[in-house]
């Protein structure tokens, strides 16, 4: 028999099959709907009361043993640093070390940098006539901040440390720099990072080319896929902010204006080096475009202190002497560095007359004719410039150069240079030894670099730019001065010391450059003016090295100083540096009294028989009989059932055998349990039962650990301020 609701034949009563329903479909849509949702708000509600279960158990554990514990730690460490901050222990031995080791650091990270700087002021080695204003200006290079590229297979926490010790050496250096000599200008030479050339651009195609695969080392190889996926320019840009926060935040620490007499300071480091474009015909074209982006035209002139200074990007120039030239299209490479040199003279005479009417009070700018004109029949012919012709004065000239200019194998750098020292001359001989090549820069090359330019590179750009008294290089990060040939007009040439400690040179430096050269109102020198307008002195920094094995001797004596110390404190009876320990109350689960009888199985009480004189056969080690009130307990007078089972079971607590609770017990005395194993103090030195070997090696840990997690303290807060 069908179902009430039913026709028979298992459709609704209404004789239509469900399909052909619409009310019946959609109320069975709707009834799953609202099943799916039950389901969910279930294991919704199933999901929020385990979390609430679990929330208030932390909240009990928190309120109850939690927070117990918390206020033992808390006690436990207030007793602690109230035991630590006595007059006794804070002048002991092991501080007073600790303040030498302070001294030795403040030294060794901070005031070594300031006396190194102060040495080389301006007074101790300019001589220009009395009354004189000389432009002061410094040469820093090859600073090439550490990055990935540098240490590759250096482990993470060394490499780290590197970048940090290395960039602290650099910030306190360069802010003594402003602080102490407060430089007019100062001047990058290039190399401004390590692995610039490395890190991907946000466009452009920065695979190596196909006829350079293989050129690269391999261990460089082996990481390429791992940097191209990892460093691009969101790193690069990371790397440009950190540069700037060693070099470009301590700018106004120099002060917001110039010396007397100069028209204004200036920080140029536009320079590239090989580290940040590459070098030749492998120079990366996106990544020049990028550096030129955020440091300015690496091809430029400036008028500086009334000489002109001509940078030219000479890693991207030597492209147009490269063995790959006819083979590849290098003119994207070389190109820029090439139509500025065609120009560069012109460049010049309009940089001086802008200079001299700036002396003069005269408008800098050109002042243009204000007319109309047909296009077809203007006139550009004479338009006005700033250019005054060839036969214009003209300021002696400084050209600066990443890489050193071309000079012969052998060609001595001179006494300032550190790798070698020049070969001792033979007898008779009053000239330096030629070739000598150990004092020399090493004439060759490799992948993305050279280590001097090309002969027609050098000649290319001396002729070029005209009037070159002197030239500035960076690259071989030690130090050179050489006077090159005639074919090269004899000019002058510093190759600057790297700022970093981190470039194989022990001692870094920067170069420091005093400019005199006073003019007239055409830009003439004025009758008088001293026959070299240039002086130089090179600036030598603190050596890391030195400085860290120092901290290693130090180290060492302090480490057996400490030693000797605690083999003297109980031979000597000093004062010792080690705290006893923290004894805490027993246990609970141990009896502090023990019945003087104990029943039987049939509640019957026997005695219990002492083991000796004075002693009972308890395994404690000291007990005494009470027979009334004892120690931290209170006797109870009740009387105690025969026929009924103490609930100290075996041992009776409160139990005796007569019923009248006066029986005599014995009682764990506290003192007689801990002082078997508490040492006690007798003299400030010596101890009653402590070894002398455990005393000297307790002594020896404590005031060690002591020192090292103190200095090690101070030393990471001078890193971590810079």
């Amino acid at each position: 028999m069908a179902p009430p609701y039913s026709n028979g034949y298992g459709y609704p009563s209404s004789g239509l099959p469900p399909s052909s329903s619409p009310s019946y479909d959609y109320g069975y849509r709707s009834n799953n709907h609202n099943t799916n949702n039950a389901e969910l708000s279930s294991i919704c509600d199933d999901i929020l009361s385990g979390v609430r279960v679990m929330l208030e158990q932390l909240w009990g554990y928190i309120n109850g043993p939690g927070r117990q514990m918390a206020w033992s730690l808390a006690m436990k460490g207030a007793y602690q640093l109230k035991r630590n901050l006595t007059r006794r222990r804070l002048l002991s031995f092991p501080h007073l070390l600790v303040v030498l080791w302070m001294l030795v650091m403040l030294w060794g990270e901070r005031w070594v940098f300031a006396s190194r700087v102060r040495s080389c002021d301006w007074d101790h080695w300019e001589d220009w006539p009395v009354g004189a204003t000389p432009h002061r200006l410094i040469f820093v290079a090859d600073p090439q901040i550490i990055d990935p590229h540098s240490y590759p297979g250096r482990p993470w926490p060394l490499n780290p440390l590197t970048v940090l010790i290395t960039d602290n050496y650099m910030r306190r250096s360069y802010r003594q720099l402003q602080q102490v000599l407060h430089p007019d200008t100062v001047f990058f030479l290039g190399d401004l990072f390590d692995g610039g050339r490395e890190w991907k651009t946000a466009t452009g195609d920065f695979n190596d080319p196909k006829w350079a695969k293989g050129h690269r080392p391999a261990e460089e190889q082996k990481h390429l896929k791992e940097w191209h996926r990892k460093y691009g320019d969101d790193f690069w840009l990371r790397e440009y902010g950190r540069f700037g926060k060693i070099f470009y935040d301590p700018w106004n620490i120099g002060g917001v204006f110039p010396s007397a007499g100069q028209r204004g300071r200036k920080l140029i480091s536009s320079l590239p080096g090989n580290h940040d474009l590459g070098f030749g015909a492998e120079v990366k074209v996106p990544a020049r475009h990028r550096f030129s982006a955020y440091f300015g035209e690496t091809n430029r002139v400036d008028v500086i202190g009334n000489h002109t200074f001509v940078s030219v990007d000479t890693v991207s120039l030597s492209a147009d002497t490269s063995s790959v030239k006819d083979q590849v299209d290098l003119q994207p490479i070389y190109g820029p560095a090439q139509e500025f040199l065609k120009g560069v003279k012109a460049t010049k005479r309009r940089a001086v007359q802008k200079e001299v009417r700036f002396w003069r009070g005269d408008v800098e700018d050109l002042t243009f004719e204000q007319k109309v004109e047909d296009i077809e029949n203007a006139d550009f012919s004479n338009l006005p410039t700033l250019d005054p012709g060839e036969n214009a004065p003209d300021f002696p000239t400084i050209l600066l150069t990443h890489v050193p200019l071309h000079r012969d194998p052998g060609t001595p750098c001179g006494p300032l240079r550190e790798h070698w020292p020049p070969a001792k001359p033979p007898k008779g001989q009053a000239g330096p030894v030629i070739p000598d090549h150990r004092n020399a820069i090493s004439v060759s090359g490799g992948y993305q670099y050279q280590n001097v330019l090309n002969l027609d590179d050098s000649i290319k750009l001396i002729k070029s730019i005209g009037n070159v008294i002197h030239a500035f290089s960076g690259d071989d990060h030690d130090y050179c001065e050489v006077v090159h040939t005639p074919e090269q007009e004899n000019v002058r040439e510093i190759t600057v010391k790297s700022l970093s400690m981190a470039m194989g040179v022990p001692t870094p430096g920067f170069q420091m450059v005093s400019l005199y050269n006073p003019i007239d109102a055409q830009g003439n020198p004025l009758p008088g003016t001293p026959k070299t307008t240039l002086q130089t002195h090179l600036c030598l920094l603190s050596q890391q090295l030195s400085t860290f094995m120092t901290y290693a001797v130090l180290g060492v004596l302090s480490v057996l100083i400490l030693i000797v110390r605690a083999f003297l404190v109980p031979i000597l009876n000093l004062q010792p540096f080690a705290l006893d320990p923290i004894h805490h109350s027993p246990s609970a689960v141990l009896p502090i009294f023990k019945a003087k009888t104990e029943a039987d199985e049939n509640g019957s009480a026997r005695d219990i028989k002492p083991t000796s004189s004075g002693t009972s056969s308890s395994k404690f080690p000291s007990a005494r009989v009470s027979s009334a009130r004892t120690r931290g307990q209170s006797i109870s007078n009740r009387p105690v059932s025969p026929n009924s089972n103490a609930k100290g079971g075996k041992w009776g607590w409160g139990q005796n055998s007569s019923g009248n609770g006066r029986g005599p017990r014995i009682e764990i005395r506290r003192d007689a349990y801990y002082d078997e194993w508490k040492p006690v103090t007798r003299g400030p030195g010596r101890r009653r039962n402590g070894n002398m070997l455990e005393i000297v090696g307790r002594e020896a840990w404590t005031t060690c650990w002591r020192v090292v997690w103190m200095v090690l303290g101070f030393f990471a807060w001078l890193a971590y301020k810079g």
